[in-house]
């Protein structure tokens, strides 16, 4: 029988006006990896807090077995200044003490979390604090892990890893995240906290849905016999998970359908030159084209280097990615992933101009209009209600898909209650702050949708809520994100960072590039045996070597000039026809101009899809 290391008995917490949890009951053997999740505002960071014994219960009790020691992970963890980082994990000052780690385990701990052992903990960004502290939570190994939210801020490699030093740990372990594909991986066992209750459920994680929607249907057949005021405020919240989920399955359906026609979509599809007006529909067919994009970052230069020459010193750069070639059409859901610091944000910054790139350029389509999801909240106004950040400019409705919506009931289908219209920002969640967000950049004139790492510190419902508002997005969505799950859910086609410089484009989602990969692997490592070499030299020779054609290679070089001068040409007419009295003046000459431009605009068209079918075919020869 698996040694009980904690529990917490009969355990209520009282906010005043209302009851968080009652008569709560858990027990941590060891052996037990559970996923602690329900809805944001439930009560569990709360729960893990007084699990760690820093948070007061008032009714209940804790215990925790004699010897054991306990680590806590907080979502928003503070760290001592002035130390550095090798200490800050070797001296860690959480509910276990002051416990002394071996210098080199906290050093190899923290070079994995891709953090410089000898640096001053002064200055650290949110997610390089998160990561101190991870790393200081794992390194103690103690006999109950408590981690709120741990894969934020990290990138896959690390995830992975941090998921098999999880599967070997002999303790107890609970885990707050919004992470599926985490949670699918780790957990053995479930507990929810749902309207003041903690239920558990053993097994693994990718059950918890269908046995939480029983639930709730039970629930929602003994809630009818109650007043219909209690109906009309717990419906939405109860019935909507349920309804979401059920649609969002046949959405993964549609997504499915959606890969398949992207995965057989040919390189040189023809490229449509129809203009559209400015609305939501915006724009032609194609929307970006990255043509030989080359991007390098300076490279810290260490003091011992000092003997270089200044010029040296400040050509020492290194290359995130280089000669990446690529087609973003009207409609495509890409998903970029890799490691942190590979160039993920650079690249979507140069695609939208923000910041130009070392070499190569990227054509923008006509009339595209890019929204960023704000991650840090910073356009908030503590002060302001959501009814004012949705109707800056007053009222009492806004606008969606042509539709007036009252702000309240638009605030619904974003998951808040009634009365939260009129609370103040800062009196709200982190979750319903991003939950306000995306209301409000949903209501914006934008054809393009760009997220850069959406899901930190979301819950689990409002992943689902965004997965849904996705699913009915009519524009292009460019998703850069570590959750494989979200991205496996939201997206068509994978943009992956693979070291050297190399951008590849895969059809699918996550688990479908992930399956490439793992297949290139194997072929990889495996080694040729003398039957199987004597084998392959019996074989016939192939007839050729796939390669460029001396047309292509000479298209390739002379293609770029051509339409440079083309783009000049189109210009100079489209200057001629702003001439608003040519018309009046030689109604000969202006008619010759249009026919001259929409020709031109063909042959450009036509130019830059050949560029970019040689392009790609030149990148798919050198990394195969």
């Amino acid at each position: 029988m698996a040694e009980n290391l904690l529990s917490i008995h009969d355990v209520g917490i009282n906010l005043g006006d209302r009851w968080l949890m009652r008569n709560v009951d858990v027990s941590l053997e060891a052996g037990d990896r559970l996923c602690l999740v329900g809805r944001n505002g439930a009560g569990k960071s709360t729960m893990m807090k007084l699990m760690a014994n820093l948070a007061e219960m008032d009714e209940g009790s804790l215990w925790i077995a004699p010897g054991k020691t306990v680590s806590y992970l907080p979502q928003a963890p503070a760290l001592p200044k002035g130390m550095s980082l090798s200490s800050v994990v070797q001296h860690g000052t959480g509910s276990d003490g002051d416990i002394i780690i071996p210098a080199h385990k906290a050093e190899a701990y923290l070079t994995r979390m891709g953090l410089d052992p000898d640096r001053l903990s002064d200055g650290l960004s949110g997610g390089e604090s998160r990561r101190v502290a991870l790393a200081r939570a794992l390194v103690k190994e103690p006999d109950v892990l408590l981690m709120d939210e741990p894969t934020n801020h990290l990138d896959l490699p690390t995830i992975t890893w941090m998921e098999d030093l999880l599967m070997t740990h002999n303790g107890a372990l609970v885990v707050i995240s919004h992470d599926r594909a985490f949670l699918n991986r780790i957990g053995n066992g479930t507990l929810w906290i749902d309207h003041g209750k903690c239920r558990r459920r053993q097994g693994s994680f990718d059950g918890f849905d269908e046995w939480a929607d029983t639930i709730l249907a039970e629930e929602t057949v003994r809630r009818q016999k109650l007043d219909r005021r209690i109906i009309a405020e717990t419906r939405w919240s109860i019935e909507g998970i349920s309804a979401r989920r059920k649609r969002n399955q046949g959405r993964m359906r549609e997504l499915q359908d959606m890969r398949q026609d992207r995965a057989k979509m040919a390189a040189g599809a023809s490229r449509s030159s129809r203009m559209l007006t400015a609305t939501l529909d915006t724009g032609g067919q194609i929307m970006l084209e990255a043509l030989d994009l080359t991007a390098t970052v300076p490279v810290a230069v260490p003091a011992s280097a000092s003997n270089l020459t200044s010029s040296a010193t400040e050509n020492t750069r290194r290359v995130l990615f280089q000669h990446f070639n690529q087609i973003i059409r009207k409609g495509d859901r890409v998903g970029i992933i890799g490691p942190n610091g590979a160039g993920k944000s650079t690249l979507v910054k140069i695609l939208l101009e923000q910041i130009t790139p070392d070499s190569g350029r990227v054509r923008v389509g006509y009339g595209l209009e890019a929204s960023y999801f704000d991650q840090q909240r910073e356009t908030l106004k503590p002060e302001d209600t959501p009814w004012q950040v949705l109707c800056p400019d007053g009222g009492d409705t806004v606008e969606r898909d042509g539709r007036n919506l009252h702000v309240k009931r638009y605030l619904q289908d974003f998951l808040f209650d009634e009365h939260k219209a009129t609370q103040k920002v800062r009196t709200l969640s982190g979750g319903e702050q991003n939950r306000l967000l995306l209301a409000r950049l949903f209501i914006e004139k934008h054809n393009m949708l760009v997220l850069d790492e959406p899901t930190n510190d979301l819950d689990m419902e409002t992943l689902e809520l965004m997965q849904e508002v996705i699913a009915d997005y009519k524009g292009t969505v460019i998703i850069i994100s570590h959750d494989r799950d979200f991205i496996d859910r939201t997206v068509t086609s994978i943009l992956a960072f693979e070291g050297d410089g190399r951008i590849i484009s895969h059809a699918g989602g996550y688990s479908d590039y992930l399956e490439r990969r793992t297949k290139l692997d194997i072929r990889k490592s495996e080694k040729p045996t003398k039957s199987n070499q004597k084998a392959k030299s019996k074989r016939p020779e192939k007839q050729h070597e796939r390669k460029l054609s001396f047309k292509d290679i000479h298209a390739l070089e002379t293609l770029p000039d051509e339409i440079a001068k083309l783009e000049a040409s189109i210009t100079t007419i489209e200057q001629k026809l702003a001439d608003p009295n040519l018309f009046a003046r030689d109604a000969d000459l202006f008619q010759l101009l249009v026919k001259q431009l929409e020709a031109e605009r063909e042959l450009l068209a036509k130019k830059e899809q050949r560029w970019i079918e040689i392009a790609l075919l030149k990148d798919d020869i050198e990394n195969n």
